[in-house]
C-alpha cells in the first residue's frame, strides 16, 4: 500500500484537523511545514535543505501559502488544494504550465460574503457611516435614510457568491441584474430578473443602484473597472468590491469618489494589501473600508479542511476532484 505524502502549510493547523486528514486513510502521511517554509523564505539555508528533502517526496500540498518555487522543488507533486477561493497569487508561470492539479474552496464563502455585501448596501442606504461620525462627535442631528426595496443591484459575475447575493437581495425586495461569462443571451434565472452576457456590462452599470463585483482576478479582469465603467454608473450609485483589488483601477476610483461620479464605494479588497498609509483611499469619506475580511467565519480552517478531506478521499479513489481550477482562465 503506497503512502501518500501530504505537506500542510498553514498557521492555523491543530490536532483536530490533523485527525480529520489522517482518518481519511491509513495511506496518508501528513506534515506541517508552515514555520519551515517561512524560515526558508527568509533565506535560511538549513531550512531550505530540510524543506527540499520533504518536497522531493511530496505528492499533495494543502496550504494557505505555497512554499516558494514549489513546482521545481517537488517533482512528484500531483495536486495542490488551497484554503481560499481566489487563486491568482498561486498561479505563476511554472504552475500554469505544469500538470499539477489545483483545487480551491469555491462555494465555502457564499454565506459570509453574501451577508457582507448586504451589510455594505444597508450601511449606504441607512447612512451608517454618518451616524457613527455623529456618535464620535457627540452630536444629535437627524438625517435622511433610504431603503433597499425597489432598488436595483447589479452583480458582476454570477458564481457561488453572486448567486447568494442575488438570493438575499430578492429577500429585501430588490431587482437583480447580473452578468455571467457563460451567459449566451439575455435571459432570466433563479433570483435574477435580468441575466446579461458579459458584453452587456454597460447596461448593468447604467441601471444599477448598487454594483457588486464578485469576479476572480485574472488577466481579463485586470482594471476592468476604469473611467469608462465608473462614468457609466449612476451618480447616485454605489460600487462594492469583494472580488480582488486589481479589478478596479484605484487611481480612477479615487477621482470618481472625489469628483462624485458615483455616490460611494465599499472595498474589502485592494490592489496592494495591506493598504499603504499613503493611499488616497483612506481619506475619502464616501468609502467604506474593511481589510479583506468579508470571507471570514467561525472555524474557517475546519470547514476548509472538510473540503480538503472530501477531495482527498476522491483523490485516493482515483475520482475527479471537486473545485478544479482552470489554470489558464484563473478560476
Amino acid at each position: 500500500m503506497d503512502t501518500v505524502n501530504i505537506l500542510l502549510s498553514s498557521p492555523m493547523f491543530d490536532e483536530e484537523n490533523l485527525g480529520k486528514i489522517t482518518s481519511v486513510s491509513p495511506r496518508v502521511k501528513v506534515q506541517d511545514i508552515w514555520e519551515l517554509a517561512r524560515t526558508d523564505l527568509k533565506g535560511d539555508s538549513a531550512a531550505r535543505d530540510e524543506l527540499d528533502n520533504l518536497l522531493a517526496d511530496t505528492e499533495v500540498v494543502y496550504c494557505l501559502r505555497m512554499p516558494r518555487d514549489l513546482i521545481t522543488r517537488a517533482p512528484k507533486l500531483k495536486w495542490v488544494q488551497v484554503m481560499s477561493a481566489g487563486v491568482d497569487r498561486f498561479l505563476d508561470a511554472d504552475f500554469r504550465k505544469s500538470p499539477v492539479i489545483l483545487t480551491n474552496v469555491s462555494g465555502m464563502h457564499a454565506t459570509p460574503i453574501g451577508e457582507f455585501v448586504m451589510e455594505q448596501m444597508l450601511m449606504f442606504a441607512k447612512n451608517a457611516a454618518f451616524c457613527f461620525d455623529l456618535k464620535q462627535k457627540k452630536q444629535w442631528q437627524r438625517y435622511s435614510t433610504s431603503v433597499l426595496r425597489g432598488k436595483t443591484v447589479g452583480i458582476v459575475g454570477l458564481g457561488n457568491i453572486g448567486r447568494e447575493v442575488a438570493r438575499l437581495s430578492k429577500a429585501f425586495g430588490m431587482r437583480v441584474v447580473a452578468t455571467r461569462r457563460s451567459a449566451p443571451r439575455i435571459q432570466r434565472t433563479r433570483n435574477v430578473d435580468l441575466m446579461l452576457p458579459r458584453q452587456e456590462l454597460p447596461r448593468l452599470l447604467a441601471e444599477s443602484d448598487y454594483v457588486v463585483i464578485t469576479l476572480p482576478y485574472t488577466r481579463e479582469t485586470h482594471n476592468l473597472f476604469g473611467e469608462k465603467e465608473l462614468k457609466t454608473m449612476k451618480p447616485s450609485a454605489y460600487l462594492i468590491n469583494i472580488g480582488r483589488g486589481g479589478i478596479v483601477d484605484e487611481d480612477v476610483l479615487v477621482r470618481a469618489l472625489a469628483e462624485k461620479w458615483i455616490a460611494g464605494a465599499g472595498l474589502d479588497v485592494f490592489a496592494t494589501e495591506p493598504l499603504p498609509p499613503e493611499s488616497k483611499l483612506w481619506d475619502l469619506p464616501s468609502l467604506l473600508f474593511s481589510p479583506h475580511v468579508s470571507g471570514d467565519m467561525e472555524d474557517y480552517f475546519g470547514q476548509a479542511t472538510d473540503v480538503f478531506c472530501k477531495n482527498l478521499k476522491r483523490y485516493l479513489e482515483g475520482k475527479r476532484l471537486f473545485n478544479v481550477v482552470n489554470k489558464q482562465r484563473g478560476y
